[in-house]
C-alpha cells in the first residue's frame, strides 16, 4: 500500500507536534515535519526538513513531492505580545503562507490544512457559526493586524482551491491546550499560563490576568487531531471553511479554580485588573464539522485538564 507523503510545517511547535507525532504513530503515513530555528523533532516516524519557510526557496523545496500538507507553522504569543506588539502576529505570517501555498499549487499538492483561528469573531453569548462572520464588520480592535492577516491566509486558500488543483479545508479552531503547549509565562495563552502558575506556585497564591469574565471554548489537541484526519479521509469539496471548538465556553475564573481543583492545591486566586486582558466571549457552533466530518470532541474539559496536569507533572516538574 502507497502511504501518503505528509508535511507537517511547523513540527517543533505545540500543534505541529502534536499532529507529527500522532500520525507518524499511526503508521499509516509518510510524515515530514519542517524545523527552523530550533532542533528537529526526535520520532522515529518522522523525517526531518530543515526549512525557513518566510523563503520561497525553502518552502518550495519543502513542499515538493508531498501529497498533504498540514500547515501548522506561525509566529504566536499570548495576550501580552497581542496588546503590545501587535506587528508580529502579521508580516511574518503573511510572507510564510503566501509561499507555502503557491508552492502547493505549482507542485499540485492534493490538500492543504491550514490551521486559522476565531479572533476575527466578534464577542457573543451565543454559539458562533461560520457564516456569523460579516466582512464588512470591524474586528474586535486588539486583533486588527493578527485577524486580517488570518482572513487573507483564508482568502488565499480559497483562491487557489478555484484553480482546481488542490483541496484546502480551513479550521477556525478555538483555544487548543494540551501536551508541548507554551507554558513559560511570557509567550504563553492562558490555559498554558495558568497551568503554570498553579503546578509552580510556592506561597498559595495565584494571579489572574484581568477580572476573568472572559469565556473561552477551549479544545483538547488531540480532539484537533481527530478532526485532521477526518477532513483528510471525508472532504471531497475543493474548499471547506469549518469552526472546530469544544462548541461550549467557560469564563477565565472558572477556567482558574478547576485547574486548582484538579491539581489538589491549595491556592487564593487575586485579580490584578492592570494586567494585559481581552475582554471577549467566544463559544463556536460546531455543526458543520459533525454535519459533513462526522467529528466531535470526545475530550470533555475536566479530562482535558487532568491529562495535561499529568503531562505536565511528568515532563516538565
Amino acid at each position: 500500500m502507497v502511504r501518503l507523503k505528509i508535511l507537517v510545517c511547523g513540527s517543533t511547535g505545540f500543534i505541529g507536534r502534536n499532529m507529527a507525532e500522532a500520525l507518524a504513530d499511526t503508521g499509516l503515513y509518510e510524515v515530514y515535519g519542517t524545523h527552523c530555528k530550533r532542533p528537529p523533532l526526535e520520532h522515529p516516524g518522522v523525517t526531518p526538513v530543515q526549512a525557513d519557510l518566510t523563503r520561497p526557496e525553502d518552502a518550495d523545496r519543502a513542499v515538493k513531492g508531498m501529497d498533504v500538507i498540514i500547515q501548522a507553522a506561525a509566529t504566536t504569543s499570548g495576550a501580552g505580545d497581542i496588546i503590545n506588539r501587535p506587528y508580529i502576529h502579521t508580516a511574518d505570517n503573511a510572507v510564510m503562507n503566501s509561499h507555502i501555498l503557491r508552492a502547493a499549487y505549482d507542485h499540485s499538492v492534493g490538500h492543504v490544512l491550514f490551521f486559522s483561528c476565531t479572533i476575527m469573531y466578534a464577542s457573543s453569548s451565543a454559539p458562533i457559526r461560520e457564516e456569523d462572520f460579516d466582512i464588512a464588520a470591524p474586528l474586535p480592535p486588539q486583533y486588527f493586524g493578527a485577524g486580517w492577516t488570518k482572513l487573507y491566509i483564508e482568502k488565499m486558500c480559497e483562491f487557489y482551491a478555484r484553480l482546481g488543483r488542490t483541496r484546502f479545508t480551513v479550521m477556525r479552531h478555538s483555544n487548543i491546550y494540551g501536551p508541548h503547549d507554551k507554558y513559560d509565562l511570557a509567550r504563553s495563552h492562558v490555559f498554558g499560563a495558568t497551568m503554570t502558575k498553579v503546578l509552580t506556585n510556592e506561597d498559595g497564591k495565584l494571579v489572574c490576568w484581568g477580572p476573568g469574565t472572559e469565556e473561552r471554548d477551549l479544545l483538547h489537541v488531540d480532539d484537533l487531531v481527530a478532526f485532521v484526519r477526518a477532513a483528510m479521509e471525508r472532504q471531497e469539496t475543493p474548499f471547506e471553511l469549518v469552526n472546530v471548538g469544544l462548541g461550549r465556553a467557560v469564563s477565565i475564573k472558572d477556567l482558574v479554580h478547576r485547574i486548582i481543583a484538579s491539581s489538589g492545591r491549595e491556592i487564593a486566586v487575586e485579580h490584578d485588573l492592570s494586567k494585559p486582558h481581552i475582554p471577549t466571549k467566544i463559544c463556536l457552533d460546531i455543526s458543520k464539522a459533525r454535519r459533513d466530518f462526522g467529528w466531535e470532541p470526545t475530550i470533555p474539559l475536566d479530562e482535558g485538564i487532568r491529562r495535561t496536569i499529568a503531562w505536565y507533572r511528568e515532563n516538565l516538574l
